[in-house]
């Protein structure tokens, strides 16, 4: 295995640091610039960000669940938030590596849980992975969410999505509507201004809710807060779209 120099991102040095993901996207400075304010807002909840000191996407970034923008009970637990290792960086041991850092600063927690697919879903994490490295399924939403621990403890709680987010349904009722946060700085540009755009080339109503504490975000109707996609009230996807898969998941 290569040897790992990780790095861990501060309120100090994220002025200057890349976080990973949109890295040359300029259609997404404003996005990545937002994430980056999102992170500083987030590190006094104990939130963490590291990576591989390397320019690609070889990164963790993990908090205490309580603190965390997701719709679970997991009392005492770490909750991996966004985990990404690509490219020429995959198969060297590096995502191990990263969650070790997880596991070693989780060493006095109940232990550690993570939302994946139960498939392989773009934006989420592969279950394969965490299935390998000892984590089990403790439950699941509508419609393929599903939510894996590793606990650290014999008597540990289980963890567990909260019911408003198991039935895949929001409360806007007609035609497209799409909730984000700034966790990821993608979601800035294809929210406000692809998907608006395909919106209206399409002669369809849409109605966008920015996700923006994590109140608002632990009661959302999906385990997956970041970007979600809904369709007369219905969850359709995770996926970011744009032009060309835009049809592929929402048949009007």
């Amino acid at each position: 295995m290569n040897e790992l120099k990780i790095k861990k991102l501060t309120e100090i040095n994220i002025t200057e640091e890349h976080i990973c993901c949109a890295i040359s996207y300029k259609k997404c400075v404003d996005g990545y610039n937002a994430k980056k304010d999102w992170l500083k807002n987030q590190f006094k909840d104990g939130y963490v960000f590291k990576k591989l000191d390397v320019r690609g996407k070889v990164f963790i970034e993990y908090v205490p669940a309580e603190k965390g923008w997701v719709p679970i009970d997991a009392p005492n637990y770490m909750l991996i938030n966004c985990f990404w290792v690509s490219g020429k960086y995959k198969g060297h041991g590096h995502a191990k590596e990263l969650l070790r850092e997880c596991e070693k600063d989780s060493k006095n927690m109940n232990g550690i849980v993570v939302v994946v697919g139960e498939k392989k879903q773009p934006f989420m994490s592969d279950k394969k992975f965490f299935q390998k490295q000892g984590f089990e399924l403790c439950d699941r939403a509508e419609p393929y969410f599903e939510l894996w621990y590793k606990p650290f403890k014999k008597n540990a709680p289980i963890p567990k999505f909260k019911d408003i987010a198991k039935s895949g349904e929001c409360n806007v009722t007609k035609e497209l509507s799409v909730y984000y946060t700034n966790a990821c700085p993608f979601t800035e540009y294809y929210v406000n201004t692809e998907l608006k755009r395909i919106a209206k080339d399409r002669g369809m109503n849409i109605k966008i809710i920015k996700l923006k504490t994590k109140e608002e975000a632990q009661n959302h109707f999906v385990p997956h807060t970041i970007y979600s996609v809904f369709y007369n009230g219905k969850f359709v996807t995770q996926h970011i779209l744009n032009e060309k898969s835009f049809d592929k998941f929402i048949e009007v």
